[in-house]
């Protein structure tokens, strides 16, 4: 497959892409994570950028909408469930797609690989999951997952009545299947998150490796 026309391909036609923007940390001081600029650019720029060539629609999910105003080509949304975290988003995302299943990432991942998520892509369309998680050795990434639509009346029900809102407690209750990808540096580097503000120092210096 030539990855540079992915668009045409009617095979991701039916995925949504979907940035769960989330709100302010508390250990940026208030900053939105997927506002910080590396490199000259924010990292909600650098995933859209990716997603733009995958994805005919893309959603941000966030609970602060007008900072997010500038990219008016994706769906803006917030969440209807509150207070519930990445699994409230990944609810508001379902409900509100046109798409047979959605592909989530956290809006602090600016490192993203265009082939490692085709080859999720491809092997969640080869086979029927209701979910689709990548995992390294033991460790799982569920906000690099893609799940189907048809999981939202399970998730409203889960979040009506649960009160343990993690993601990983909800993919026990679904048919969650994982896709390994051997340790290296492509996937550490897909898969890093910006958890502290020295984290934007780790991303600028591999940026400027891979220039």
């Amino acid at each position: 497959m030539n990855s540079l026309n992915v668009k045409e391909n009617h095979r991701f036609h039916n995925i949504a892409g979907v940035i769960l923007a989330g709100g302010a940390s508390k250990r940026f001081n208030g900053i939105i994570k997927a506002k910080i600029i590396i490199d000259g650019d924010t990292i909600i720029s650098r995933i859209i950028d990716i997603m733009d060539e995958l994805f005919g629609e893309i959603i941000i999910v966030t609970n602060s909408p007008c900072e997010f105003k500038e990219f008016n080509s994706c769906k803006i949304i917030g969440d209807t469930f509150l207070n519930k975290g990445p699994l409230g988003g990944i609810h508001s995302a379902i409900r509100n797609s046109s798409c047979d299943a959605l592909f989530f990432v956290a809006a602090d991942m600016p490192l993203l690989d265009k082939e490692i998520i085709i080859k999720q892509i491809e092997y969640f369309n080869d086979n029927n999951f209701e979910v689709l998680i990548p995992r390294i050795d033991h460790l799982t990434e569920p906000l690099h997952g893609i799940y189907k639509k048809s999981l939202l009346i399970k998730l409203e029900e889960y979040l009506e009545v649960e009160t343990d809102y993690s993601v990983s407690a909800f993919l026990k209750k679904t048919d969650v299947n994982y896709l390994q990808y051997e340790e290296s540096e492509k996937t550490r580097r897909a898969f890093f998150n910006i958890n502290l503000p020295s984290d934007i120092d780790i991303v600028s210096s591999l940026l400027t490796l891979a220039k």
